[in-house]
Protein backbone atom coordinates (compact mmCIF):
# COMPACT_ATOMS: atom_id res chain seq x y z
CA UNK A 1 0.00 0.00 0.00
CA UNK A 2 1.46 3.59 -0.59
CA UNK A 3 -0.14 7.00 -0.04
CA UNK A 4 -3.35 8.01 -0.95
CA UNK A 5 -4.65 11.24 -0.24
CA UNK A 6 -8.50 12.20 0.08
CA UNK A 7 -9.29 16.57 -0.76
CA UNK A 8 -12.61 17.98 -0.32
CA UNK A 9 -14.46 20.98 -1.68
CA UNK A 10 -14.15 22.65 1.69
CA UNK A 11 -10.24 22.82 1.60
CA UNK A 12 -9.93 19.59 4.24
CA UNK A 13 -7.37 16.98 3.00
CA UNK A 14 -7.15 13.51 4.42
CA UNK A 15 -4.28 11.42 4.13
CA UNK A 16 -3.66 7.95 4.28
CA UNK A 17 -3.20 4.42 2.40
CA UNK A 18 -3.99 3.06 -0.82
CA UNK A 19 -5.83 -0.18 -1.89
CA UNK A 20 -7.43 -1.43 -4.80
CA UNK A 21 -6.33 0.34 -8.60
CA UNK A 22 -3.76 3.12 -8.55
CA UNK A 23 -4.86 6.58 -10.05
CA UNK A 24 -7.91 9.41 -8.89
CA UNK A 25 -11.08 9.88 -9.18
CA UNK A 26 -13.58 12.52 -7.86
CA UNK A 27 -17.31 12.10 -7.02
CA UNK A 28 -19.55 12.89 -4.10
CA UNK A 29 -18.44 12.26 -1.03
CA UNK A 30 -21.19 10.43 1.16
CA UNK A 31 -20.87 7.55 3.82
CA UNK A 32 -22.96 4.76 4.80
CA UNK A 33 -23.60 3.19 8.24
CA UNK A 34 -24.17 -0.56 7.52
CA UNK A 35 -22.04 -2.54 9.53
CA UNK A 36 -21.85 -5.04 6.82
CA UNK A 37 -22.83 -5.68 3.28
CA UNK A 38 -19.91 -3.79 1.52
CA UNK A 39 -19.84 -5.71 -1.91
CA UNK A 40 -23.52 -5.02 -2.26
CA UNK A 41 -22.48 -1.50 -1.64
CA UNK A 42 -19.90 -1.44 -4.42
CA UNK A 43 -22.19 -2.82 -6.68
CA UNK A 44 -25.38 -0.84 -6.41
CA UNK A 45 -25.68 0.86 -9.22
CA UNK A 46 -27.48 3.54 -7.37
CA UNK A 47 -24.06 5.02 -5.82
CA UNK A 48 -22.54 5.90 -9.38
CA UNK A 49 -20.86 8.97 -9.05
CA UNK A 50 -20.23 8.80 -5.46
CA UNK A 51 -17.15 8.29 -3.23
CA UNK A 52 -18.70 6.22 -0.18
CA UNK A 53 -16.71 6.28 3.19
CA UNK A 54 -17.91 3.20 5.58
CA UNK A 55 -18.49 4.13 9.13
CA UNK A 56 -17.97 0.62 10.44
CA UNK A 57 -14.47 0.39 11.76
CA UNK A 58 -12.66 -2.76 9.88
CA UNK A 59 -13.78 -4.03 6.27
CA UNK A 60 -12.60 -6.49 4.10
CA UNK A 61 -13.11 -9.36 6.43
CA UNK A 62 -15.48 -11.33 4.25
CA UNK A 63 -13.66 -10.91 1.33
CA UNK A 64 -16.42 -10.96 -1.96
CA UNK A 65 -17.64 -13.31 -3.34
CA UNK A 66 -20.13 -14.11 -7.06
CA UNK A 67 -23.45 -14.45 -5.17
CA UNK A 68 -23.69 -11.10 -3.11
CA UNK A 69 -23.21 -9.10 -6.37
CA UNK A 70 -26.28 -7.07 -6.91
CA UNK A 71 -25.24 -5.94 -10.72
CA UNK A 72 -22.86 -6.81 -13.27
CA UNK A 73 -19.69 -4.36 -12.39
CA UNK A 74 -18.84 -2.01 -9.48
CA UNK A 75 -20.32 1.44 -9.58
CA UNK A 76 -18.64 3.05 -7.00
CA UNK A 77 -16.34 6.44 -7.46
CA UNK A 78 -13.94 5.37 -4.65
CA UNK A 79 -14.25 3.63 -1.41
CA UNK A 80 -12.92 4.50 2.10
CA UNK A 81 -13.01 2.57 5.10
CA UNK A 82 -10.71 3.16 8.34
CA UNK A 83 -9.39 0.10 8.73
CA UNK A 84 -8.65 -2.54 5.77
CA UNK A 85 -8.62 -6.40 6.62
CA UNK A 86 -5.62 -8.10 5.83
CA UNK A 87 -7.46 -11.52 6.90
CA UNK A 88 -10.72 -12.79 4.40
CA UNK A 89 -12.03 -15.28 6.93
CA UNK A 90 -15.61 -15.81 5.66
CA UNK A 91 -15.96 -19.20 4.04
CA UNK A 92 -17.68 -18.30 1.17
CA UNK A 93 -14.82 -15.89 0.07
CA UNK A 94 -13.45 -16.38 -3.33
CA UNK A 95 -11.35 -13.04 -3.11
CA UNK A 96 -10.34 -10.16 -1.30
CA UNK A 97 -11.81 -6.43 -1.07
CA UNK A 98 -8.63 -5.15 -2.40
CA UNK A 99 -7.88 -7.47 -4.99
CA UNK A 100 -11.93 -7.20 -6.13
CA UNK A 101 -10.99 -3.54 -6.14
CA UNK A 102 -8.37 -3.59 -8.14
CA UNK A 103 -9.18 -5.88 -11.01
CA UNK A 104 -12.42 -3.68 -11.47
CA UNK A 105 -10.35 -0.21 -11.64
CA UNK A 106 -11.65 1.28 -8.43
CA UNK A 107 -9.19 3.29 -6.21
CA UNK A 108 -9.32 2.59 -2.52
CA UNK A 109 -8.06 4.87 0.70
CA UNK A 110 -7.99 3.41 3.96
CA UNK A 111 -6.43 4.74 7.57
CA UNK A 112 -7.82 7.79 8.08
CA UNK A 113 -9.87 9.25 10.13
CA UNK A 114 -13.64 8.31 9.07
CA UNK A 115 -14.67 9.67 12.20
CA UNK A 116 -13.66 13.33 11.77
CA UNK A 117 -14.92 12.47 7.82
CA UNK A 118 -18.21 11.33 8.26
CA UNK A 119 -18.67 14.59 11.44
CA UNK A 120 -17.66 17.01 9.00
CA UNK A 121 -20.31 15.43 6.37
CA UNK A 122 -23.00 16.09 8.40
CA UNK A 123 -22.22 19.13 9.36
CA UNK A 124 -21.31 20.39 6.31
CA UNK A 125 -23.47 18.35 3.76
CA UNK A 126 -22.34 15.96 1.79
CA UNK A 127 -19.56 17.35 -0.74
CA UNK A 128 -17.34 16.70 -4.11
CA UNK A 129 -14.11 15.36 -3.40
CA UNK A 130 -10.69 13.50 -5.46
CA UNK A 131 -9.04 10.65 -4.05
CA UNK A 132 -5.36 10.77 -5.58
CA UNK A 133 -2.47 7.74 -5.36
CA UNK A 134 -1.10 9.93 -8.02
CA UNK A 135 -0.86 13.81 -7.23
CA UNK A 136 -0.49 13.92 -3.34
CA UNK A 137 -0.54 18.07 -3.93
CA UNK A 138 -3.11 19.31 -1.54
CA UNK A 139 -3.83 22.50 -3.14
CA UNK A 140 -4.23 20.72 -6.50
CA UNK A 141 -6.36 18.09 -5.26
CA UNK A 142 -8.45 20.91 -3.38
CA UNK A 143 -9.03 22.65 -7.10
CA UNK A 144 -9.80 19.34 -8.60
CA UNK A 145 -12.59 18.45 -5.71
CA UNK A 146 -14.22 22.16 -6.34
CA UNK A 147 -14.27 21.97 -10.44
CA UNK A 148 -15.50 18.35 -10.42
CA UNK A 149 -19.27 17.99 -11.20
CA UNK A 150 -21.25 16.34 -8.40
CA UNK A 151 -24.67 15.21 -8.71
CA UNK A 152 -27.33 18.17 -8.41
CA UNK A 153 -28.68 18.60 -12.34
CA UNK A 154 -27.34 15.47 -13.66
CA UNK A 155 -28.60 12.17 -15.45
CA UNK A 156 -26.63 9.42 -13.60
CA UNK A 157 -29.19 6.80 -14.82
CA UNK A 158 -28.80 6.69 -18.34
CA UNK A 159 -25.12 5.63 -17.58
CA UNK A 160 -26.18 2.54 -15.56
CA UNK A 161 -29.35 1.39 -17.57
CA UNK A 162 -29.38 -2.05 -19.30
CA UNK A 163 -29.53 -1.66 -23.32
CA UNK A 164 -32.36 -3.75 -23.96
CA UNK A 165 -35.11 -6.08 -22.56
CA UNK A 166 -34.41 -8.98 -20.81
CA UNK A 167 -36.43 -11.75 -19.17
CA UNK A 168 -35.79 -12.32 -15.32
CA UNK A 169 -35.51 -16.02 -13.89
CA UNK A 170 -33.39 -16.43 -10.70
CA UNK A 171 -35.33 -15.89 -7.67
CA UNK A 172 -33.79 -15.88 -4.07
CA UNK A 173 -34.27 -19.76 -3.55
CA UNK A 174 -34.52 -22.24 -6.02
CA UNK A 175 -37.90 -23.56 -5.89
CA UNK A 176 -39.13 -21.60 -2.99
CA UNK A 177 -40.03 -17.91 -1.61
CA UNK A 178 -39.89 -16.57 2.15
CA UNK A 179 -43.15 -16.72 3.58
CA UNK A 180 -43.65 -13.22 5.53
CA UNK A 181 -45.63 -14.47 8.04
CA UNK A 182 -42.44 -16.61 9.38
CA UNK A 183 -44.23 -20.03 8.99
CA UNK A 184 -41.09 -21.01 6.78
CA UNK A 185 -40.53 -21.15 3.02
CA UNK A 186 -42.93 -21.51 1.26
CA UNK A 187 -43.74 -22.89 -2.62
CA UNK A 188 -43.59 -21.15 -4.93
CA UNK A 189 -45.63 -21.37 -8.42
CA UNK A 190 -44.18 -23.75 -10.61
CA UNK A 191 -42.46 -22.20 -13.75
CA UNK A 192 -45.00 -23.66 -16.35
CA UNK A 193 -47.49 -22.42 -13.77
CA UNK A 194 -49.50 -19.31 -15.31
CA UNK A 195 -47.99 -15.91 -13.56
CA UNK A 196 -48.86 -12.02 -13.82
CA UNK A 197 -46.32 -10.51 -15.86
CA UNK A 198 -44.31 -7.73 -14.14
CA UNK A 199 -42.53 -5.09 -16.32
CA UNK A 200 -39.67 -3.74 -14.22
CA UNK A 201 -38.51 -0.31 -15.77
CA UNK A 202 -34.17 -0.15 -14.80
CA UNK A 203 -33.03 2.59 -13.60
CA UNK A 204 -29.95 1.05 -11.99
CA UNK A 205 -31.99 -1.87 -10.33
CA UNK A 206 -29.86 -4.00 -7.90
CA UNK A 207 -30.32 -7.61 -8.99
CA UNK A 208 -32.08 -8.32 -5.31
CA UNK A 209 -35.44 -6.71 -6.41
CA UNK A 210 -36.12 -8.81 -9.26
CA UNK A 211 -35.06 -11.71 -7.26
CA UNK A 212 -38.10 -11.06 -4.77
CA UNK A 213 -40.27 -10.37 -7.97
CA UNK A 214 -39.73 -14.11 -8.87
CA UNK A 215 -39.73 -15.33 -5.65
CA UNK A 216 -43.98 -13.88 -5.10
CA UNK A 217 -45.41 -15.17 -8.11
CA UNK A 218 -44.59 -12.41 -10.77
CA UNK A 219 -43.15 -13.25 -14.42
CA UNK A 220 -40.49 -10.50 -14.70
CA UNK A 221 -39.18 -8.73 -18.12
CA UNK A 222 -36.70 -5.78 -17.09
CA UNK A 223 -36.56 -3.10 -19.43
CA UNK A 224 -33.92 0.29 -19.82
CA UNK A 225 -35.86 3.32 -17.78
CA UNK A 226 -35.79 5.48 -21.07
CA UNK A 227 -38.68 2.98 -22.90
CA UNK A 228 -41.38 4.85 -23.94
CA UNK A 229 -44.66 4.27 -22.41
CA UNK A 230 -46.21 3.02 -25.11
CA UNK A 231 -43.10 0.40 -25.52
CA UNK A 232 -44.19 -0.44 -21.55
CA UNK A 233 -47.66 -1.36 -22.22
CA UNK A 234 -46.65 -3.55 -25.61
CA UNK A 235 -45.11 -6.25 -23.28
CA UNK A 236 -48.93 -6.45 -21.68
CA UNK A 237 -47.95 -6.00 -17.98
CA UNK A 238 -50.37 -7.03 -14.75
CA UNK A 239 -47.54 -4.80 -13.05
CA UNK A 240 -45.41 -2.06 -13.39
CA UNK A 241 -41.98 -1.80 -11.10
CA UNK A 242 -40.00 1.44 -11.31
CA UNK A 243 -36.67 0.28 -9.63
CA UNK A 244 -34.04 2.10 -7.60
CA UNK A 245 -31.12 4.15 -9.71
CA UNK A 246 -28.62 7.08 -9.16
CA UNK A 247 -28.84 10.88 -9.53
CA UNK A 248 -30.76 13.91 -9.02
CA UNK A 249 -34.30 12.88 -9.91
CA UNK A 250 -35.30 16.06 -11.36
CA UNK A 251 -32.81 15.67 -13.75
CA UNK A 252 -34.90 12.50 -15.45
CA UNK A 253 -37.60 15.13 -17.25
CA UNK A 254 -37.99 12.34 -19.84
CA UNK A 255 -38.84 9.39 -17.70
CA UNK A 256 -41.09 11.82 -15.43
CA UNK A 257 -42.91 12.17 -18.18
CA UNK A 258 -43.07 8.54 -19.09
CA UNK A 259 -44.21 7.72 -15.83
CA UNK A 260 -47.18 10.28 -15.44
CA UNK A 261 -48.59 8.70 -18.89
CA UNK A 262 -48.57 4.89 -17.15
CA UNK A 263 -50.40 6.56 -14.14
CA UNK A 264 -53.03 7.50 -16.87
CA UNK A 265 -52.98 4.75 -19.12
CA UNK A 266 -51.52 2.23 -16.61
CA UNK A 267 -53.08 2.85 -13.48
CA UNK A 268 -56.19 4.93 -13.77
CA UNK A 269 -57.62 3.47 -17.28
CA UNK A 270 -56.74 0.27 -16.69
CA UNK A 271 -56.24 -0.80 -13.16
CA UNK A 272 -52.65 -2.18 -13.19
CA UNK A 273 -50.67 -1.81 -10.09
CA UNK A 274 -47.31 0.50 -10.10
CA UNK A 275 -45.15 0.01 -6.91
CA UNK A 276 -41.35 2.46 -7.02
CA UNK A 277 -38.29 1.96 -4.85
CA UNK A 278 -36.15 4.85 -4.10
CA UNK A 279 -35.08 6.82 -7.49
CA UNK A 280 -39.04 5.49 -8.32
CA UNK A 281 -40.84 6.80 -5.78
CA UNK A 282 -39.08 9.85 -6.67
CA UNK A 283 -40.09 9.69 -10.09
CA UNK A 284 -43.77 9.05 -9.00
CA UNK A 285 -43.52 11.70 -6.81
CA UNK A 286 -42.83 14.22 -9.40
CA UNK A 287 -45.08 12.20 -12.02
CA UNK A 288 -48.09 13.12 -9.30
CA UNK A 289 -46.83 16.80 -9.56
CA UNK A 290 -44.92 16.87 -6.52
CA UNK A 291 -40.93 18.27 -6.12
CA UNK A 292 -37.73 16.77 -4.40
CA UNK A 293 -34.91 18.60 -2.70
CA UNK A 294 -31.41 17.49 -1.90
CA UNK A 295 -30.96 16.28 1.37
CA UNK A 296 -28.31 17.16 3.73
CA UNK A 297 -26.05 14.00 3.62
CA UNK A 298 -28.53 11.56 2.72
CA UNK A 299 -29.28 8.55 3.99
CA UNK A 300 -27.73 5.74 3.72
CA UNK A 301 -27.34 2.59 5.87
CA UNK A 302 -29.18 -0.85 6.78
CA UNK A 303 -30.21 0.59 10.27
CA UNK A 304 -33.05 3.57 9.51
CA UNK A 305 -36.38 3.26 11.40
CA UNK A 306 -39.49 4.38 9.12
CA UNK A 307 -42.36 4.87 10.48
CA UNK A 308 -45.47 2.80 8.86
CA UNK A 309 -48.49 5.26 8.87
CA UNK A 310 -50.99 2.74 8.39
CA UNK A 311 -49.96 -0.36 10.52
CA UNK A 312 -48.32 2.43 13.25
CA UNK A 313 -45.24 -0.49 13.02
CA UNK A 314 -41.78 0.86 13.15
CA UNK A 315 -39.63 -0.65 10.63
CA UNK A 316 -35.87 -0.98 10.30
CA UNK A 317 -34.56 -0.23 6.94
CA UNK A 318 -32.30 -0.09 4.30
CA UNK A 319 -31.37 2.77 3.04
CA UNK A 320 -29.69 4.55 -0.20
CA UNK A 321 -30.92 8.29 -1.31
CA UNK A 322 -29.37 11.97 -1.32
CA UNK A 323 -32.74 13.74 -2.50
CA UNK A 324 -36.35 12.96 -0.58
CA UNK A 325 -40.00 14.24 -1.78
CA UNK A 326 -41.31 17.37 -0.26
CA UNK A 327 -44.58 16.44 1.46
CA UNK A 328 -46.21 19.96 0.88
CA UNK A 329 -45.67 19.49 -2.96
CA UNK A 330 -48.27 16.35 -3.37
CA UNK A 331 -51.64 17.21 -4.67
CA UNK A 332 -54.57 15.88 -3.09
CA UNK A 333 -55.45 12.35 -3.37
CA UNK A 334 -51.43 11.47 -2.55
CA UNK A 335 -50.81 10.40 0.76
CA UNK A 336 -47.49 10.13 3.08
CA UNK A 337 -47.53 6.08 4.24
CA UNK A 338 -43.97 5.97 5.79
CA UNK A 339 -41.83 8.91 7.60
CA UNK A 340 -38.54 8.52 8.27
CA UNK A 341 -38.42 9.04 12.44
CA UNK A 342 -34.70 10.15 12.41
CA UNK A 343 -35.82 13.40 10.41
CA UNK A 344 -39.63 13.39 9.13
CA UNK A 345 -38.57 12.90 5.58
CA UNK A 346 -40.79 11.01 3.25
CA UNK A 347 -40.19 7.51 3.16
CA UNK A 348 -43.48 6.30 1.41
CA UNK A 349 -46.29 7.52 -0.68
CA UNK A 350 -49.45 5.95 -1.76
CA UNK A 351 -52.65 7.07 -4.19
CA UNK A 352 -56.01 7.04 -2.25
CA UNK A 353 -58.03 5.67 -5.53
CA UNK A 354 -55.44 4.43 -8.03
CA UNK A 355 -53.03 1.47 -7.35
CA UNK A 356 -50.12 3.06 -7.11
CA UNK A 357 -47.60 2.90 -4.58
CA UNK A 358 -44.03 3.91 -3.75
CA UNK A 359 -41.08 3.68 -0.59
CA UNK A 360 -38.29 5.81 -0.78
CA UNK A 361 -36.33 2.50 1.09
CA UNK A 362 -34.88 -0.60 0.16
CA UNK A 363 -37.55 -3.63 1.07
CA UNK A 364 -35.20 -6.04 -1.01
CA UNK A 365 -32.53 -5.45 1.37
CA UNK A 366 -29.38 -7.03 0.28
CA UNK A 367 -27.66 -6.81 2.82
CA UNK A 368 -30.01 -5.24 5.31
CA UNK A 369 -32.88 -6.36 7.62
CA UNK A 370 -35.98 -7.59 6.45
CA UNK A 371 -38.81 -6.12 7.96
CA UNK A 372 -40.22 -4.69 4.55
CA UNK A 373 -40.00 -7.87 2.02
CA UNK A 374 -44.11 -7.28 2.65
CA UNK A 375 -44.23 -4.74 0.00
CA UNK A 376 -43.41 -7.33 -2.64
CA UNK A 377 -46.38 -9.04 -1.56
CA UNK A 378 -48.74 -6.31 -1.13
CA UNK A 379 -47.80 -5.79 -4.55
CA UNK A 380 -48.43 -9.42 -5.68
CA UNK A 381 -51.81 -9.17 -4.06
CA UNK A 382 -52.50 -5.91 -5.89
CA UNK A 383 -52.31 -7.69 -9.66
CA UNK A 384 -55.20 -9.87 -8.21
Amino acid sequence: MGTAKLALEDGSVFTGRSFGAQGETDGEVVFNTSMTGYQEIVTDPSYNGQIVAMTYTEIGNCGVNREDAESPRLWIRGFIVRELSSRVSNFRAERSLDDYLAENGVVGLAGIDTRALVRRIRVQGAMKGVISTTDLDDASLVAKARKSPGLVGRDLASEVMPEGPTVWEPGLHEGYHIDPTGRGPAPRPARGEKRPHVVAMDFGMKWNMPRHLVDVGFRVTVVPGNTPAEAVMEHQPDGIFLSNGPGDPEALGKAVGTVRSLIKTAAESRGIPMFGVCLGHQLLGLAFGGKTFKLKFGHRGANHPVLNKDTGRVEITTQNHGFAIDPSSLPAGVAVSHVNLNDQTVEGIGHERLPVFSVQFHPEASAGPHDNRYLFDQFRGATG
